[in-house]
């Protein structure tokens, strides 16, 4: 991999721990084998693999982020997404394959099945999770209401009673984890910082940080990894509006996000939180543009958020927003550890300007 360009593969399981990461930061951008085993694996890790991942669960996920610095260099982009290759350790070591796993009736994942009978599902995939130490009380309980059981849970059979208990018991979970998303960041110039992912000892077992994790944004990266500010307020706590305000973010001179790989900062659409449609094709605007867009006299970068055009001697500072209300997300991949830091997230040195409106 180039030494310019940012790369991570973040290795996720069942259990939503970042159990590993390949990549600039943690690996560096020479070449290697990496090997991803499950919870039951023993033996030697093979000559020329670098290093070898440990998920808690069988099943994994491999979540791959190759940086593009602009339109132009999306076919580079290509060619660095055919350089990974993932193959069974047998294929790498030019050995038969071992006999195939037994297979598995999974029970068919749907959102409706899910929403309709979310205890069923529940049950079937805590099966293929090993249990840790720590989860030997929870298990306990889930086991009690039929959960992990001998039995396959089966919600039908449950008196009305014992259905309402169930459901009013979920309100109140969800209520707890909501709480917990809104608590859980720092809010700092109108944008909410904070780190909810993590690998196993992050977690150490707070399952209500687990829950509120995967809520918020599963498959997120470790803060050390990548940080997310995001704001749908001004810096007064005003709620963000296209259709009534324009706004401006300023960064002082010698104040942007400081990081090793690079910076973005998203325009949602507040409602659906979707990308915005503009005449423009703009959604984000990211330290690789630094160069084609205009500095203040006293070297300081002004952002201009708003629906219109805000004039074409400031159209390089432009991101386009909403007729509507606005969602903003800033990203900082690799954010640098020394000062001034975003990290630890929430509590660090360097502080991301609050929004204000612009005549």
């Amino acid at each position: 991999m180039p030494k310019e360009r940012y790369y991570a593969v973040m290795l996720c399981d069942g259990n939503t721990y970042n159990y590993g990461y390949i990549g600039s930061r943690a690996t560096g951008n020479e070449a290697g084998d990496y090997m991803v085993v499950g919870p039951d694996w023993e033996g030697e890790k093979p000559a020329g693999i670098k290093k070898a991942f440990t998920s808690t669960t069988p099943f994994t996920v491999a979540g791959y982020r190759s940086q593009l610095f602009n339109a132009g260099d999306m076919p580079n982009v290509v060619k660095v997404q055919a350089g990974f290759k993932a193959q069974p350790l047998s294929v790498f070591l030019k050995q038969r394959a071992p006999p195939p796993a037994p297979k598995i009736d999974f029970l068919p994942a749907t959102t409706a099945g899910i929403q309709a009978n979310y205890f069923q599902y529940l049950d079937a995939a805590i099966r293929f999770v090993p249990p840790a130490p720590e989860e030997k009380e929870i298990r306990a309980k889930l086991a009690k209401i039929g959960i992990g059981s001998d039995k396959p849970f089966d919600f039908k059979s449950l008196s009305a009673e014992q259905k309402e208990a169930f459901m009013l018991g979920m309100k109140s979970g969800d209520e707890q984890v909501d709480k917990f998303l809104a608590s859980g960041v720092k809010n700092v110039n109108g944008w909410n910082i904070g780190s909810f992912f993590g690998d196993r000892d992050f977690f150490d077992g707070n399952w209500l940080k687990r829950a509120a994790a995967a809520k918020g944004g599963l498959y997120g990266n470790d803060a050390v990894e990548a940080t997310y500010p995001f704001t749908r307020v001004d810096a007064t706590g005003e709620k963000l509006d296209g259709s009534k305000n324009k706004y401006a973010l300023t960064f002082p001179a010698g104040q942007l996000p400081p990081v090793n790989a690079f910076w973005s900062m998203t325009m949602y659409d507040g409602k659906s939180q979707l990308l915005i449609k503009n005449p423009i094709n703009r959604y984000l605007i990211n330290s690789p543009m630094l160069p084609n867009m205009k500095k203040n006299a006293d070297g300081s970068l002004t952002l201009y958020i708003q629906k219109d055009s805000p004039g074409a001697d400031k159209e390089s500072n432009w991101l386009p927003a909403p007729n509507d209300l606005i969602y903003l997300v800033m990203r900082l991949y690799w954010p640098k550890p020394e000062p001034p830091s975003i990290l630890p997230a929430g509590e660090g040195t360097w502080k991301p300007p609050g929004i204000v409106k612009a005549k």
